[in-house]
């Protein structure tokens, strides 16, 4: 039995895995990437000899990596998924875990006393006429192809979205020698106010405006158009190519009827991101709705503590804060887990820890307040009756809202759910679950947290039959 299973291995598992071991204690991480790093830090793969990848602006994650691959005291599970954690509930609450794994040799149960959910967050899932067809990527996507295999998606790129990761990704494209076709913003550039409530973020943060600045350089050098109060409104497919059709909105990101459409090869889509809380719903911790954080987070107190015994959590499950948040989130994690173990975990050492959470909200709070998306007006782009909102069950809005006119006493997401099965492929609704909570919340008048969320079943995410019998499914 190991002391402690974390799930991802992020910026937040790597920090809490050395808190944890460097206070003697045995650990296991689990994460489905080949390598340490999580999508911030995504490295070539290591056949081709190389330890590091490009972690600019952060300075410290190349020691956090190092340290992390170099500890005798950490056990790990690369290309591994976690599908599930099982609990005899008939015990006492601090029975032990066992985490149900499918690894590349088949499925296995890890056994710890602890519990660290530490799995990061996916790309907020948009959806609008055209979403579906080949070439329409997520940011996170794109990026993840020039980080590992150095791979561009497509030579003429449009990006469109209201995170700072798309002027970031944008840089990172033109290194590579993409041809970028335009760039829309959904949201203005920030007014006088808004950049002097931004000044409280700058003091120990300069590295990353920096970056953010040498991508508008570039962008500015190769001349690529940005449009503001922009957003996409379809995409159509045309000889290999996509028409993209941009809208023009308000401050609001209401759609004000101009229109223009570009051609490309891809077009990348970057709104934000929403935490992945699958683990943490199936194992039984609260979620609390948190739309600047990403949508539902991961309820906890001070500590990192779930609502589940001996269940912790850190870095974009507790709300989306970018990779200093996750790290300094994750080390108190391991901290704290250490001391509920028995360790003495000497009071400076927890200081330091508190400080370093303390800095790095002041930047995330700033970052997510000027970059929170629209939510009911994104759920707006597939009003049309015929585009998809469930990809894997090809569910089309029409569809939706026929059945909440159909049955008036459909309240929630999940309800929805049942009657139309949205988000019972295999997804398990990451792709159409808060399109069909802000459909019910418009239809019904109410607030996208009204609606809920689905609940989470194992397995959380396909696997092979195979590894579910392995671990004595049944």
């Amino acid at each position: 039995m190991h002391d402690v299973t974390i799930v991802g291995a992020g910026p937040a598992g790597m920090a809490a895995a050395l808190a944890v071991a460097e206070a003697g204690f045995s650990v296991v991480v689990v994460d489905e990437q080949a390598r340490a790093g999580g999508q911030i830090f995504r490295r070539p793969p290591e056949a081709w000899g190389e330890r590091h990848g490009t972690y600019r602006p952060y300075t410290w994650a190349r020691d956090l990596i190092e340290r992390f691959e170099d500890h005798p005291g950490i056990k790990t599970h690369f290309r591994s998924t976690v599908f599930g954690v099982l609990r005899d509930r008939d015990r006492s609450e601090h029975a032990a875990f066992d985490v149900a794994v499918s690894t590349p040799v088949g499925g296995q149960r890890i056994t710890s006393r602890r519990l660290l959910l530490a799995t990061g967050a996916y790309d907020m899932p948009v959806a609008f006429p055209g979403w579906t067809l080949p070439g329409v990527m997520t940011a996170g996507a794109v990026q993840s192809l020039l980080k590992s295999q150095k791979v561009l998606a497509g030579k003429r790129v449009v990006l469109v979205g209201s995170h700072p990761i798309q002027l970031i990704l944008a840089g990172q494209l033109l290194d590579a020698g993409a041809d970028l076709v335009e760039i829309a913003l959904a949201r203005d550039m920030p007014g006088l106010i808004e950049m002097a409530q931004s000044l409280r973020a700058i003091p120990g943060h300069l590295s990353i405006f920096a970056e953010g600045a040498r991508a508008l350089v570039k962008i500015a050098r190769h001349r690529v158009p940005i449009s503001r109060r922009t957003v996409v409104s379809e995409a159509v497919s045309k000889d290999n190519t996509l028409d993209v059709r941009l809208s023009q909105v308000d401050r609001d990101w209401t759609k004000t009827g101009i229109n223009h459409t570009v051609e490309a090869d891809v077009l990348v889509l970057g709104y934000g991101f929403t935490p992945s809380t699958e683990l943490a719903r199936q194992v039984g911790c609260d979620l609390i709705w948190n739309s600047v954080g990403g949508g539902w987070t991961v309820s906890h107190d001070t500590d990192f503590q779930t609502s589940a015994a001996d269940v912790f959590v850190a870095g974009e499950p507790t709300g989306v804060a970018g990779a200093e948040r996750a790290w300094a989130e994750g080390h108190m994690a391991g901290l704290t887990i250490a001391a509920s173990l028995g360790a003495t975990i000497p009071p400076v050492a927890l200081a330091q820890a508190r400080r370093r959470l303390t800095g790095s909200a002041r930047f995330a709070g700033v970052m997510q307040a000027m970059f929170a998306p629209r939510r009911a007006a994104l759920a707006e782009l597939s009003r049309q009756e015929e585009t998809v909102i469930c990809r894997c069950e090809t569910v089309r809005n029409g569809k939706i809202e026929k059945t909440l006119q159909n049955n008036p006493f459909i309240q929630s997401a999940s309800a929805v759910k049942l009657e139309c099965r949205s988000g019972m492929g295999p997804c398990q609704g990451r792709y159409c679950e808060a399109t069909v909570a802000a459909r019910v919340a418009e239809v019904r008048k109410a607030s996208i947290e009204a609606s809920g969320y689905f609940n989470a079943h194992l397995p959380v995410k396909p696997v092979p039959l195979q590894d579910y019998r392995d671990i004595g499914g049944e």
